[in-house]
């Protein structure tokens, strides 16, 4: 008998043994869990574009994983007839193949979706990691495939360790006893644990503070609904779904003492791009003087975009409204449907950044660079 519940489950993990990644295909959940294997482009590319995986993080990981086993997947035996066997002699050749290849996958990959920089984010980390590589004198392309392998590994465990801190900052910002509300998932199935956004919310469960935790459905692919809700009752935490629209009801009433929320790409001025809905929320917050929180890992952090009137918004299948999650077509046919899956808050609604090297705050654009400053003093 199986008495796993769903954050038993790895959300992206790497099979080495069968050259695949498995993740929990979460366009299933909650009514079914079901764990499926990536093994081409073109699944890793669904995976992601259908929402399988999602989650900025999860999916960064998820491309990681995904890019390093498609070049494992290249034979460098000389049966093809472009590349040659895996010896020294023949490295510089095999290694600008495998370089071109990289490419190619890594190009085919990042249109999977625009708005999450974390898939950009990932497949160049990957990249910088190939590219290392270059003019290495009596060495032979496996020693570049297990290089590639540590790096994306690398990239999946400092996920847990990021987002763990996130919640120990955001932890800092609450108190026993109060009333959380976020938006979207955000959660352990965004990522590899802890989420970003419940990440104060789990610790805080683990510590006895005995939150109460609201979760918007969210529109139109109903995150919340169907995950958020789905993995805070499986973790026994105290939680109730709402629908989108009776935010400002719930914060009128006193429920509400944060909100917590995360994202798939920040703007250098602090702007925050997340689940369609979440401007909505934040300008609701602003009226009625409940602090707004951005989390946010400073690899979502994109310093090039001056503001988020730069980051592309994905507009997302019609049918994900008028009839996706209905038995019978909800809406007439061939009506007009407006689907952005994202939308942007302005940086002077959110209270606070929330990253895993401190809490940014307005002005953003030297707070954000503070935080980066930390960053590469860490390393």
């Amino acid at each position: 008998m199986n008495n796993k519940n769903i954050l038993d489950y790895e959300t992206v993990e790497l099979l080495p043994e069968e050259n695949a990644v498995q993740i929990i295909d979460q366009t299933l959940l909650p009514g079914k869990t079901e764990l499926i294997k990536l093994r081409t482009a073109k699944e890793i590319w669904d995976a992601i574009y259908l929402l399988k995986v999602r989650g900025a993080p999860a999916i960064g990981v998820a491309a990681a994983l995904g890019i390093y086993i498609l070049v494992n997947g290249i034979a460098f035996d000389g049966k093809d007839g472009q590349t040659k066997a895996d010896t020294p002699e023949n490295y510089p050749a095999n290694y600008d193949y495998l370089c071109a290849r990289f490419k190619e996958m890594k190009d085919y990959l990042a249109s999977s979706r625009p708005t999450a920089v974390n898939l950009f984010w990932a497949l160049n980390r990957m990249e910088a990691a190939l590219l290392k590589w270059k003019d290495r004198e009596g060495t032979v392309i496996s020693d570049v495939k297990d290089a590639l392998c540590k790096e994306a590994q690398a990239i999946r465990e400092e996920d847990i360790a990021v987002c763990r801190s996130i919640g120990e900052y955001g932890l800092t910002l609450v108190k026993p006893g109060d009333g959380i509300l976020t938006h979207c998932n955000a959660g352990q199935l965004a990522t590899i644990k802890y989420g970003t956004a419940t990440a104060p919310i789990y610790l805080g469960h683990e510590r006895g503070y005995n939150f109460h935790v609201y979760c918007d459905e969210t529109r139109p692919l109903l995150q919340g609904a169907r995950l958020t809700a789905y993995e805070l009752a499986s973790a026994g935490i105290d939680v109730t779904l709402e629908c989108d629209n009776m935010v400002a009801s719930i914060m009128k009433e006193g429920r509400i003492q944060a909100v917590f929320v995360g994202c798939d790409r920040v703007a250098s001025n602090g702007d925050a791009a997340n689940k369609i809905g979440t401007s909505v929320v934040a300008m609701v917050a602003a009226r009625y003087h409940v602090p707004f929180y951005v989390c946010a890992p400073t690899s979502t952090i994109d310093m090039s975009l001056a503001s988020g009137s730069e980051i592309p918004i994905e507009q997302r299948n019609p049918d994900e409204v008028t009839q996706m999650w209905y038995e019978k077509r909800m809406a007439p046919e061939n009506i007009k449907v407006y689907n952005p899956a994202f939308d942007v808050t302005d940086a002077e609604l959110i209270t606070g950044i929330i990253t895993e090297y401190g809490i940014a705050r307005a002005p953003y654009a030297e707070s954000l660079k503070e935080i980066f400053a930390k960053k590469a003093e860490a390393k």
